[in-house]
Order: structure tokens, then C-alpha cells, then sequence
């Protein structure tokens, strides 16, 4: 079963959406793959500028066609809610970058198939609009969780702003506005209660018929700097305020994988009945194709490995094999930047970025 893990930052291959015409040199061997990568943002900023501030929306990254037309959508509706800036979208993951540039998926069938896309990791972005001097510069965490990622985005802005190339100009790093747009559940309290509501508009009718098992992420504890996992056990206590049938585990939190969302629903007295999955992810990609609603289906009776989870079999098939109707039918496939109520709730965070001096860590020492 394909997971997508993180990879420290090396050689970044790279692009953003495909609305954007990037010109590179690639026919110059003279220059390093960093150099020409450069150079290709540097150019289809300059491109595109057309005002004096900027949207930086900073995904993970996928490799899916789905996911590719939800960030392009997403693109789109902000340019609309947002006039006044440049909007832009950048990769986290160096896997996703590659992969995507790669075509990991271009020769599948059907509504998978997926082009071959480029994207930039967001220390090429900011330095491109360096060059340009944008006034205003807004990053907006396409995070679910102030987790991992959410804390490799504030080191990009603080490597920015502390002029880590040593090429900027200092006084225009002193004079211009960064700003910082938060995860979508940044705040365990109004954030977790609007996007339990906002997610109870797209499936109540699903939850009135039976269980509606989210699937996030969460980061592995040696990686949880922000102590951000609660926000899934948060967001489940939010979500059966509203119906007792909603569920949320993750892929990689500790006691909550599929098993232990199993045992919460079986305690609840769920032993039978449909389960509906659906990620809770920004997008539909690798984790909701495979770890979600893959064929993956390790031999039965089923074996947990020593954090409880049983590997090599996605929820799918788990929760068909422990008894309950969970097949290709009861697999909600949209990401949660396809729901236009979820996204709003991002660009409130990007309406609401908050000034930060990023001389001085964000992260704790």
C-alpha cells in the first residue's frame, strides 16, 4: 500500500498548476537543476504579475488528476475572492514534486489518468517575489492540522525573511508585509466547530443512513511539534454533537487507525450497517486511492502490528472484512478543498493573516 511520507529537502523538482506558463533553460547544462528551477518561477512570476501583493497557497501535493483540478479550482476561486492579489500554489513534498514531474500517473486509465505537472516548493515562490519586491506577501497553510507541514511552511517564510540566499535586498525584506494564513483546523475550538458544521452540510444525509468514517492524516508523535493530533479526536467529539455516526481516524496518529475507529463505533454499539469513507484531506490523492478506498487486503483473520494498526489493508476493505457493507460504493471520494464550504473557511484564515516577525522563531526552541 503506497503511503506518502516526508522527505527532508534536497533537490526540489518543481512547478505550480498548470494555468501558469513556466520558460525554463533546461537546454543549459551549465546550470544546476536548483538554478533552472529558479528560473522558472522567476519567469512565470514575472509572467503573472499584475498587482503588488501575492498569494502563496502552500499544499503537500498530490500526483492525482483529481487532486490537480481541485488545486486548480481552488486557484481560480480565490483570484475571484481575492482580486487585489497574485495567487499562486506551491508543493511541501519533494516526493509529490518529483512524482508529479514524473507523470506517476499518466499512463493509467480512465478518470485517473493524470498529466504531467510541475510544481514549485514555496522557497522558490518567496524568492521570486523577492526579486519583484512584492509589497504584500500572504502564505496560506493548505494544512488540515498545525502539524509536520504546517511547521516546514513557517520555516520557508522565516528562511524569507531572514534573506537566507543573501541576495534580497534588507530593506525591502524591513519595509514589506508577510503575513501568515492558518491550517484549516489552527484553533481547537471555532475552527474544529465550523468545519464540523461545514462538514455536516455535505454528508448528514450520508450519516442518517450510517456510519461516515473520515479519514485524515495526522503525523506520526515523533513529529507532532505542535501537538496538533488532538484536533482529529476534537473534531470527531464536534461532529457527534451534531450525529452520533460520525467518525475520524487517521493514517498515521497513534490509537487512531482504523482498528481503534472500529472499536470506538463497536463500544457505540455499531457492529453491522454501512460505513461511508471520506478523507480529510485537503485533496483526494494517494492516501484516499489507496489507504482509503484501495484493494489492499492483508490475509484474514486480520493481525495488528505493534501500534494497533493493520497494515496493508485499506479502510475499505477492513471494514468489509470485519462485517459491515463498505465497498466502491460507499466511497466519498472528494478532498476537502472540493467542498465549497470547507474552502471558504481557508480564505477566512487567508482574510484573517496575521503580521509576523520572522527575524524570531515561530517554532518553540
Amino acid at each position: 500500500m503506497k503511503k506518502i511520507k516526508f522527505l527532508m529537502v534536497a533537490m526540489m523538482a518543481m512547478v505550480m498548476s498548470a494555468s501558469f506558463i513556466a520558460c525554463s533553460s533546461d537546454n543549459d547544462e551549465s546550470k544546476s537543476n536548483l538554478e533552472r528551477y529558479q528560473e522558472a518561477v522567476d519567469n512565470t512570476v514575472k509572467a503573472n504579475k499584475k498587482h503588488n501583493k501575492a498569494i502563496l497557497l502552500v499544499a503537500f501535493g498530490s500526483t492525482w488528476q483529481r487532486a490537480f483540478n481541485a488545486f486548480d479550482n481552488t486557484i481560480n476561486e480565490y483570484r475571484k475572492a481575492f482580486p487585489d492579489y497574485d495567487i499562486f500554489l506551491s508543493f511541501s513534498s519533494a516526493i509529490c514534486i518529483n512524482r508529479a514531474a514524473a507523470g506517476e500517473h499518466a499512463n493509467d486509465e480512465g478518470a485517473a489518468k493524470a498529466e504531467v505537472r510541475k510544481y514549485y516548493a514555496p522557497n522558490f515562490w518567496l524568492e521570486a517575489f523577492g526579486r519583484v519586491q512584492y509589497n504584500e506577501i500572504i502564505v496560506q497553510s493548505l494544512q488540515v492540522i498545525p502539524g509536520e507541514e504546517y511547521g516546514r511552511v513557517i520555516n520557508y517564510m522565516k528562511d524569507f525573511a531572514n534573506n537566507c540566499n543573501a541576495d534580497l535586498d534588507d530593506k525591502y525584506l524591513a519595509t514589506m508585509t508577510l503575513k501568515l494564513g492558518m491550517p484549516l483546523m489552527a484553533d481547537g475550538e471555532e475552527d474544529v466547530d465550523n468545519l464540523a458544521k461545514a462538514l455536516d452540510e455535505k454528508y448528514a444525509a450520508y450519516a442518517k443512513k450510517g456510519v461516515v468514517a473520515f479519514m485524515g492524516h495526522g503525523n506520526p508523535d515523533e513529529y507532532d511539534i505542535y501537538k496538533a493530533n488532538i484536533r482529529y479526536t476534537q473534531l470527531e467529539d464536534a461532529l457527534q454533537k451534531i450525529n452520533k455516526n460520525y467518525y475520524v481516524g487517521t493514517v498515521d496518529m497513534m490509537e487512531n487507525f482504523k482498528p481503534h475507529v472500529q472499536a470506538r463505533m463497536e463500544k457505540a454499539g455499531i457492529k453491522n450497517g454501512i460505513v461511508y469513507c471520506a478523507p480529510l484531506m485537503s485533496i483526494s490523492g494517494d492516501h484516499a486511492h489507496n489507504d482509503m478506498s484501495g484493494d489492499d487486503c492483508a490475509a484474514t483473520p486480520f493481525s495488528k502490528n505493534a501500534e494497533g494498526e493493520v497494515e496493508d489493508t485499506s479502510w475499505k476493505m477492513y471494514f468489509s472484512k470485519m462485517g459491515y457493507t463498505c465497498n466502491d460504493e460507499t466511497q466519498l471520494m472528494e478532498g476537502l478543498l472540493e467542498h465549497d464550504n470547507v474552502r471558504q473557511l481557508w480564505m477566512n484564515h487567508t482574510k484573517e493573516a496575521e503580521k509576523v516577525d520572522y527575524y524570531h522563531s515561530k517554532n518553540p526552541e
